[in-house]
């Protein structure tokens, strides 16, 4: 016989948006009855998740110190006519990690995997087996609404976790490596050195179509590999992934087809960078104002996640533009001067840009000289982006 399962908070969808609400509730309000759901078997499915330092507040670096796998003091930047290594802490999140430190928290009866819901409003979740949980407020997290309410590109990887029969030439992560054969839009290679003998390695596009093709992707991987004389024993991991890059769009018809009038967050919420597509310093923001707020009733969550939502989505228009010039002022073999140009800038500049926090001054330095792209195309760019902007 269907069940009713009353609690305080009930958070649908076990990514890393739903996980961080998990935790930071569990941590600031301890007394409240939380349940977390999700249709997958395990919390956080099958990701690494990777940040900058300078992407998490210092006062909300409780939240993610618990859950990296990995961490770095350096990074490395390539491209044909550029190379840089960059002083930066970067961390990488395994999603068992994820996975262990939410059960870990949260009593056994609270984390309900293999649990699929069918709907969810401001106070309410239905799951698919009839059983049905009646909440204070409901955060709904299951990924994104109707993107065809948004103009995008797309970030799309295919990554491979590898163990190695020697150990391999990296000394620090290499979050780009544009030097490979450029195809289907600007592609790079990403190599994360887990150990001596372990290495994670993306091939990654800024693409105009979401589309993945594993078999050539794979192919890709083994023969940069190949090319760096790294022999593997075998492949432990493989994950693939599409991320949105946002040029403009409908904010309010997007965060309606996620549910109307329901608290949303992570990619629900259109809480995504608009150019490299990553989430994870939304989620520990929104995460710990959620956890902060004093009504966690279901009106109340809607209101707090719109407003944080939108007032994102309004300061974002620069890095909008950046994406349209990106898709649409660059043929797709030279999108990658757009990104090697940008890595001759300063490095705070750098991380405040992926952190989504870029200054005035960053803004105009971003955007002064010469132009990799034809210029007559970035104007026309940065004219039709602001006539967006402004109806």
């Amino acid at each position: 016989m269907p069940a009713i399962i009353h609690c305080d908070v009930a958070i649908v969808g076990g990514g890393l948006a739903g996980g961080l609400i998990a935790l930071a509730l569990r941590k600031k309000r301890p007394e409240l009855d939380i349940r977390i759901v999700e249709s997958g078997e395990r919390l956080g499915g099958n990701h690494l998740w990777s940040f900058f330092a300078s992407d998490v507040a210092a006062a909300d670096r409780w939240l993610v110190a618990p859950l990296i796998s990995y961490g770095w003091t350096h990074y490395d930047v390539v491209f044909p006519g550029h190379a840089r290594t960059l002083k930066a802490g970067y961390y990488a999140i395994e999603s068992d990690r994820l996975d262990q430190m939410v059960r870990a928290a949260l009593p056994a009866h609270a984390v309900m995997t293999g649990r699929k819901a069918l709907g969810a409003s401001a106070r309410a979740v239905v799951l698919a087996d009839g059983d049905r949980i009646e909440a204070g407020g409901v955060i709904d997290c299951r990924g994104p609404g109707n993107l065809a309410q948004l103009d995008l590109g797309w970030q799309k990887f295919l990554g491979r976790e590898f163990a190695l029969a020697e150990p391999h030439p990296l000394k620090r992560p290499l979050i780009m490596d544009a030097t490979v054969a450029q195809a289907d839009g600007y592609r790079f290679v990403y190599a994360l050195p887990f150990a001596a003998t372990r290495l994670f390695v993306e091939d990654t596009y800024y693409s105009d179509t979401p589309e993945i093709d594993t078999p050539v992707l794979r192919a890709r991987i083994d023969d940069w590999l190949a090319a760096r004389r790294i022999e593997t024993e075998g492949v432990t991991r493989e994950e693939t992934g599409v991320l949105p890059v946002a040029m403009g769009g409908d904010f309010e018809e997007y965060w309606r087809s996620g549910g109307n009038r329901v608290a949303k967050a992570g990619m629900r919420a259109g809480l995504f960078h608009p150019l490299t597509g990553y989430s994870l310093p939304d989620a520990v923001r929104l995460a710990r104002t959620i956890a902060d707020a004093s009504d966690l009733s279901g009106p109340a969550l809607h209101e707090l996640t719109y407003g944080y939502a939108r007032r994102q989505w309004q300061r974002r228009g620069f890095y909008r533009m950046l994406s349209a010039m990106l898709f649409r002022a660059a043929e797709p073999e030279e999108r990658y001067r757009i990104l090697e140009r940008f890595y001759r800038l300063d490095a705070g500049l750098i991380a405040r840009f992926y952190a989504g926090q870029s200054s005035l001054l960053d803004r105009a330095r971003v955007l002064v000289g010469k132009p990799p792209v034809p210029v007559g195309r970035a104007l026309n760019v940065v004219k039709s982006v602001a006539i967006r902007g402004s109806q």
